[in-house]
């Protein structure tokens, strides 16, 4: 998988347990304004090298691995003749050949088709966001248009990796129809939708640069590796490869399938970003909530999609603003944990149980939309609001101010839960995954804040799981991706929601939260 700030690989056996993975950090540029940008080429030397790693630190055959799934995070990936890189930005150096998913240079050019309101808005909850890639398709060819024209394909990133690894320019059902607007559910691109927001060359050339031929996540692609991939993964041609997902949808696959019952259990990554999934049988349309997608995860399943732009980055970007932060940073590298462990530590130490943490926040409100409201609000111009922070510096403010921060993830995880449920698309639980809800303090605080029981998989990397259940579905060990969550995702602990004061804490904390939001619109 690629994640923003690295590639990682997991070697799995056929019950979903890890036996090996390894992890390379990649560069992320960044630029003036929300310029993000990354290097396609540099991504796969870090996936051939995890590949590499993980394969050395076993004594499995290489003739033995059954099948591999990619999953990468929803970014555009730009290439030209002969699959050379295209420079996407203001730098010129080719090899910054991607706009990398939390790039919102493209604001004003999501506005502009939303205007259009065009039918296809519908199938993204209204309101199409700067994160996706028409948007930033349009973009390139305002701002960039010799870049445009030259372009061969373009790419989410998860296909360039399947195509880099066989050849095959299939796309991926989740990857354009979440990110791309292909109707999934009619199996084809709407022209008219192009040439409505100024893209129609596209739809002229028959989509031939955005992908002719797409198919669900797991089918085997082309021949498998090529002899050329196969060199550099150190795997053996011919290795079945399967259609790809994003990273969030991947967690995902990874982990509602503990619950038996997809439609019951809403699955939430928890990362740099945060992403909701929710299952339904037919299509439910949540304004403010991407999608629904039908097939992109669960097949013949329709996929509701929420979260926000900023979670695991929006508590670090908290940490940052505090001035006991650094020294903090640098006893928690001593010690070889990171900040938010040893504030958990903190926060645990000096509470009578993980859910009574929530009172060290006491009268202090975060609404971390640092990079505005990707759900239930769709809008990319929100921004964070911080009430209650008075003059104190020391460690014990630092650790109210992360426990403030996680109460906002958790709120904000509530609201798009209320969302659905009032659209008609309700869940019971929350199945987690993703870096930044490891901890169990996470996991109980999201828990106490939505009021519905956490699951957390016996998988270490959830989200690697899932690309692995895609692989051994291609490979053939299972009939198709149902069968596989099933089988290979397996419930470690649930963490069921406090009651009582904690709870009432809580319903008044998000209260508070709605109000900020509200005024905070006001404002603007």
């Amino acid at each position: 998988m690629v994640g923003t700030g690295s590639a990682r690989a997991g070697l799995f056996d056929a019950n979903g347990k890890m036996i090996a993975s390894a992890q390379h950090q990649i560069t992320l540029h960044r630029a003036a304004g929300t310029i993000a940008e990354q290097s396609s080429t540099e991504i796969w030397r870090a996936v051939c090298h995890v590949v590499r790693a993980t394969l050395a630190d076993t004594a499995v055959s290489t003739d033995r691995i059954a099948g591999i799934g990619f999953d990468a995070t929803c970014s555009l990936v730009v290439l030209g003749a002969g699959g050379a890189p295209l420079p996407v930005g203001d730098s010129e150096e080719a090899e910054r050949d991607i706009i990398v998913w939390m790039d919102h240079r493209a604001v004003a050019q999501a506005e502009c088709i939303n205007a259009t309101r065009h039918a296809v808005l519908k199938f993204v909850g209204g309101r199409i966001s700067p994160e996706m890639e028409t948007p930033k398709l349009l973009w390139l060819r305002e701002h960039r248009p010799a870049v445009f024209d030259a372009a061969w394909q373009f790419f989410d990133l998860t296909d360039f990796l399947t195509w880099r690894a066989t050849d095959d320019l299939a796309r991926s059902t989740c990857t354009v129809t979440c990110k791309w607007t292909y109707l999934a559910h009619e199996r084809r691109w709407d022209a008219d939708y192009f040439r409505a927001i100024g893209l129609g060359v596209l739809a002229d050339e028959g989509f031939a640069r955005l992908g002719e031929r797409v198919v669900d996540p797991g089918t085997a692609l082309g021949r498998g590796l090529t002899a050329r991939a196969a060199a550099e993964l150190g795997l053996r041609e011919g290795t079945p490869v399967a259609a790809g997902i994003i990273d969030a949808h991947a967690g995902g696959i990874g982990t509602v399938g503990v619950a038996g019952d997809a439609e019951s259990c809403l699955g939430y990554v928890f990362g740099t970003s945060s992403c909701t999934m929710t299952t339904t049988r037919e299509p439910v349309f949540v304004p403010g909530v991407w999608g629904p997608y039908f097939s992109v995860m669960v097949p013949g399943a329709w996929l509701n999609e929420g979260g926000q732009s900023m979670a695991g980055a929006a508590i670090e970007q908290l940490l940052a603003m505090h001035p006991a932060s650094a020294e903090q940073r640098v006893l928690a590298g001593r010690r070889g944990q990171s900040l938010p462990a040893i504030l958990s530590e903190a926060a645990t130490t000096t509470s009578a149980s993980l859910s009574d943490t929530a009172r060290l926040a006491d009268g202090l409100q975060i609404v971390p939309e640092f990079l505005g409201n990707r759900a239930p609000f769709a809008d990319p111009e929100a921004r964070a609001v911080i009430a209650g922070l008075g003059t104190d510096q020391g460690v014990d403010s630092l650790v109210a101010l992360y426990i403030a921060g996680l109460c906002g993830i958790g709120y904000g995880l509530r609201q798009i839960i209320e969302a659905q449920a009032a659209a008609g698309a309700p869940i019971e639980r929350v199945a987690i995954s993703g870096g930044a809800g490891r901890r169990d303090l996470v996991r109980q605080l999201l828990a106490d804040a939505t009021g519905k029981p956490v699951l957390a998989t016996k998988a270490e990397e959830p989200v690697l799981l899932g690309a692995a259940i895609l692989g051994s579905v291609a490979g053939g060990l299972f009939g198709d991706v149902s069968v596989a969550m099933t089988r290979m995702s397996r419930i470690a602990r649930t963490y069921e929601p406090a009651t009582g004061a904690i709870a009432a804490l809580h319903d008044t904390r998000y209260h508070a939260f709605t109000q900020l939001q509200r005024v905070a619109r006001q404002i603007r």
